[in-house]
């Protein structure tokens, strides 16, 4: 076997890397769903999931594996912080797979779910078949809790009411908004719509994040309207790659 000299082995070497990271930015991280445990209280007795972006396109293979992955948790309910679909002819299918989550789903609307003209009344009926609820502008008390879930619209709550129970989480799409609260405070906000940045290089973060991120890509910040995870999303947008960055369900115990 004729030997290959060490230049042409590093030269070649150089050339597969990037060619095996883009294999795995496009075909493997996209769809290789992980686990996310947030404790805010390590005695706490409610344990909730979170997931956000679905941007279904019709992948009905990789919808399937995260209706999976959520019931497997087994959560006491499920939140969903927005973009469902940018395109409504996906809406019928991507709400079918929210109706086989085995939990109540409470969710609010992101910017594609506007912009997409999706039937917000379709949405209500799905989400209420789980035996959550569509929260657009709105709040609900879930007593066994006693807490208080408030879903907020593409651009903040018109008007927020006196808190209705002893915890307070809301439901957003734009992580910047907590910073645009008032003098409102929440036990917990959750949001997404960053998706993380999608590409994210070591020792530096995302290449990039859409309006309306502000300082607050990924993960867990104390912000002025109280603490904010922000969730990397399950789909994708723009670019179908995800690298250092993969789709994300969230478990919070409160």
């Amino acid at each position: 076997m004729k030997k290959i000299s060490r230049r042409k082995f590093l030269t070649l070497s150089a050339l597969a890397v990037p060619a095996v990271i883009g294999a795995d930015a496009r075909w493997i991280e996209p769809t290789s769903l992980r686990v996310t445990n947030l404790k805010l209280n390590k005695n706490g007795q409610c344990r909730f999931v979170h997931f956000t972006d679905f941007h279904h396109k019709g992948d009905v293979d990789y919808a399937a594996k995260m209706v999976r992955a959520i019931n497997e948790l087994k959560p006491e309910f499920v939140c969903f912080t927005g973009d469902i679909v940018e395109n409504k002819r996906f809406l019928r299918e991507a709400l079918d797979f929210i109706r086989q989550i085995k939990a109540p789903v409470y969710g609010n609307p992101g910017n594609h779910d506007y912009w997409s003209g999706a039937s917000f009344p379709d949405c209500e009926r799905a989400f209420g078949a789980t035996g959550g609820a569509w929260l657009v502008d709105r709040s609900i008390v879930l007593p066994q809790h006693d807490l208080e879930l408030v879903g907020m619209a593409m651009i903040g709550i018109h008007a927020f009411k006196d808190r209705q129970a002893a915890r307070r989480i809301l439901l957003m799409h734009y992580p910047k908004m907590a910073d645009s609260l008032g003098r409102q405070r929440f036990d917990l906000i959750l949001a997404g719509h960053s998706h993380g940045g999608q590409i994210r290089l070591p020792f530096y973060g995302a290449l990039a994040v859409p309006w309306g991120v502000g300082g607050y890509d990924l993960g867990f910040f104390e912000t002025p309207g109280g603490p904010l995870y922000v969730n990397a999303g399950i789909g994708t947008y723009r670019i179908p790659y995800r690298f250092n960055c993969r789709p994300e369900i969230t478990v919070v115990t409160i």
